[in-house]
């Protein structure tokens, strides 16, 4: 073999490694052979010492790995998702846990969450937040919603108000005081 050969060779040899590096770090190195083994493959077949007739080691075509699927993201659902995800809109605001509300008003947020049918024609309606109890938001923002009170003769002064971005509020008071409900508890 004349040296001339020989450089050849071995740049042949060198692009074929560099050429599986590339491939491997294209892939993000998971060893699948999706990366590597293609451009190692090219190189190696369309380089000098492939026109020379010279076999390399790399000239030989190498089968891709086997790999296992990758294990997708646990199913979680919606619910148990936003109340791991819940964040007070207003820090300064108290909150309350939403085991904790009156049973009449876990029936009203569950009837918010099927969009209804309510029990009263005005519930839905925009809540205006003349009070300034809730955190500033444009106008028509807000939805107030009738909690049932047992033993009043009209909608009484309980209600769950909700945001535009999924927040919900109890007062017990017809909006002297509010609370956030923290749907994680």
């Amino acid at each position: 073999m004349t040296s001339k050969n020989r450089l050849w060779t071995v740049l042949a040899v060198l692009l074929s490694v560099i050429a599986a590096a590339v491939g491997y770090v294209a892939s993000d190195g998971s060893g699948d052979g999706t990366g590597g083994s293609t451009p190692k493959a090219a190189a190696s077949s369309t380089g000098p010492a492939a026109a020379s007739g010279t076999p390399s080691a790399s000239a030989a075509p190498s089968a891709p790995k086997p790999s296992a699927p990758k294990p997708s993201a646990p199913a979680t659902p919606p619910a148990a998702t936003a109340a791991a995800t819940w964040v007070p809109t207003d820090p300064a605001m108290p909150d309350v846990c939403r085991t904790r509300l009156p049973g009449q008003a876990l029936d009203t947020l569950g009837l918010i969450a099927e969009g209804g049918p309510y029990p009263y024609r005005s519930d839905g309606i925009v809540f205006e937040n003349r009070e300034n109890r809730l955190p500033r938001k444009a106008s028509g923002y807000y939805h107030e919603f009738t909690v049932v009170t047992p033993g009043s003769a009209d909608r009484g002064a309980r209600r769950v108000v909700t945001g535009d971005s999924g927040e919900q509020y109890w007062t017990a008071d017809h909006y002297g005081t509010f609370q956030e409900i923290d749907a994680r508890c």
